[in-house]
């Protein structure tokens, strides 16, 4: 792995353009790691946890249109002279969802009454006028793809791969430190059975976890029926969590 110099130099040496593509981007300058076809690559990331967190989002880990995005930040911030370092901590995308994942997961997060219990309108707040209120982040801080796709998770099997775990072991576990007591909402299945293999390990609460929260994916088809077969648990669970607003 080489140091964030090592990184800066290539991104440096990207054209510009607003979008990249994978042949631009998936290059062995950007490789971190590779085991047989999954390969992890490098984002210039590192965004501070606000006091005012009360809700943490969380993937598996950042697609290639993120990963897009946020080295076109960067390399955009390196070509207006702002230091590397703090444009590296400020290049985070405002919303790392899609529209259409953004709607889906705003809609499940008022069915299921967040919106009431942080004293909002709608979740729709926490993507704009109450940002702050909100963090979203990925087991894994770097895109991972297998076979050049995004990884999704289950082929191969997130807690079964060593050095995926590798990555929530050395980075993911850290964050939690300064995420206690925040309500987490898992992204999926297989991001929640991590969630709760971590409190297992006691290294966080059960009870902060939103469990049964539907991928909102328009690709799961069943988000829906999942939604409603788990509303009324979650609804419980929520109201037990003390946002201390």
């Amino acid at each position: 792995m080489k140091n964030l110099d090592g990184y800066i130099n290539i991104i440096k040496r990207l054209p510009n353009k607003e979008k990249y593509t994978r042949e631009d981007l998936l290059t062995e300058g950007l490789l971190l790691d590779r085991d047989k076809n999954l390969e992890i690559y490098y984002i210039p990331i590192s965004e501070k946890i606000s006091i005012c967190t009360r809700v943490f989002i969380v993937g598996i880990t950042p697609g290639f249109e993120q990963m897009s995005t946020y080295i076109s930040n960067f390399k955009n911030g390196l070509e207006n002279s702002y230091n590397i370092y703090n444009r590296q901590s400020n290049c985070k995308i405002s919303s790392p969802f899609s529209k259409s994942l953004t709607k889906n997961i705003i809609y499940m997060l008022d069915e299921v009454k967040l919106n009431e219990a942080l004293n909002i309108k709608s979740c729709e707040e926490l993507f704009n006028s109450n940002s702050h209120l909100l963090y979203t982040d990925a087991l894994i801080p770097y895109p991972v793809f297998v076979n050049g796709k995004n990884y999704t998770g289950h082929t191969p099997k997130l807690m079964k791969n060593k050095l995926l775990m590798k990555y929530i072991n050395n980075n993911f576990k850290n964050k939690l430190e300064d995420l206690k007591g925040v309500l987490i909402i898992p992204m999926g299945k297989a991001v929640e059975e991590v969630l709760i293999h971590l409190a297992d390990e006691k290294i966080l609460d059960r009870d902060q976890i939103l469990i049964g929260f539907p991928h909102p994916s328009g690709a799961n088809a069943y988000r829906l029926i999942q939604l409603k077969e788990n509303k009324d648990n979650m609804i419980k669970i929520i109201k037990k969590h003390n946002f201390n607003l």
